[in-house]
């Protein structure tokens, strides 16, 4: 069983799939919730978990103690001194809250793994290394962390996996060039992404992206008889 706190919105029919969202530096599960229940009015079978990161101090924040999955030492250069010890000890963290729902009856193809921001990088961090072979990945204003190591580690079951990608064009943290260039290396090993942008969106989610998404996970996760 998972020792990580959640914020969950729990199947409202018969449990047949599920989402894990991680959240982004700063925030916490809750600040999902929201999204999570607008999802769930057409996802009646589906649950969401939201998991809550503990606080740690923040390099790109003057070492101010907050939320966070990992340490993010420069915006500017995010593929530069990145920290790669505290993404594997994240990514163990969500690996158990996968195991739990596997163990709980929902395999890993009835499963999407996203995140918004650090955590859509945990989500691709996470899911480039998994054996399992999810039903997808939604990847929301996010970027692919030590891109140079993760892409000699991805597992072949990983590039079976649809990928929805999503960025505002007016991105002021994880910069929309971060997004495209995600989306080209990507591409370039062999993973089927959808990759959708959305005009004079900042950084932070939309009623189009939401829907986006929406479509993404019932297309993924259909509701079974």
């Amino acid at each position: 069983m998972s020792t990580l706190p959640a914020a969950i919105v729990r199947a409202r029919s018969t449990h047949t799939a599920s989402v894990i969202f991680i959240h982004g530096l700063g925030d916490s599960g809750h600040g999902w919730v929201p999204v999570a229940q607008i999802l769930s009015q057409s996802l009646p079978h589906v649950k969401f978990i939201m998991p809550h990161a503990l606080e740690q101090a923040v390099t790109v924040n003057g070492g101010f103690r907050m939320p966070s999955w990992y340490d993010i030492k420069s915006l500017e250069k995010i593929a530069g001194d990145e920290d790669e010890a505290g993404m594997n000890a994240s990514m163990m963290k969500i690996n158990e809250l996968i195991r739990s729902e596997v163990d709980a009856g929902i395999p890993a193809n009835r499963i999407v793994l996203g995140g918004f921001s650090q955590g859509a990088a945990l989500t691709l961090f996470t899911g480039l290394q998994s054996e399992r072979r999810f039903a997808g990945l939604a990847v929301l204003s996010g970027y692919l962390p030590i891109r140079d190591k993760i892409l000699t580690r991805a597992t072949d079951a990983s590039k079976k996996v649809p990928v929805f990608q999503a960025h505002g064009t007016a991105d002021e943290v994880v910069m929309f060039q971060y997004g495209e260039m995600t989306n080209e290396v990507l591409k370039k090993n062999g993973y089927n992404v959808d990759f959708r942008t959305y005009r004079h969106m900042g950084h932070s989610t939309c009623n189009d992206e939401i829907k986006d998404l929406g479509q993404f996970l019932s297309k993924q996760l259909p509701e079974q008889s």
